[in-house]
């Protein structure tokens, strides 16, 4: 059965800023980028263990995703995957 994979309102913001910041210099990979992490998390409705367990948390159901240079931390609850936040990987978590 597939899980449900649902945004938070942090998630989306954090893509809608990666987007924004991105094109100051490329639309087009911009683009790209917003592109290749939505697949990535589409993904997740089938396979939602495949990202790994977020090192900075002792809880196997908040995990990650690493797609070009940003982290996508997910949380596994029930029948629901929820994108938490979409963050570049030098930032602190």
């Amino acid at each position: 059965m597939a899980h449900r994979v649902v945004w938070s309102p942090r998630g989306l913001a954090d893509v809608e800023a990666i987007a924004t910041y991105i094109a100051c210099d490329s639309l087009t990979y911009a683009k790209a980028v917003v592109r290749k992490i939505l697949i990535s998390t589409r993904m997740l409705e089938h396979f939602p263990l495949a990202g790994r367990k977020v090192p900075e948390f002792d809880d196997e159901n908040i995990r990650e995703l690493l797609v070009h240079s940003y982290r996508i931390i997910y949380a596994v609850r029930e029948r629901q995957v929820t994108v938490a936040a979409v963050i570049h990987g030098k930032r602190m978590l």
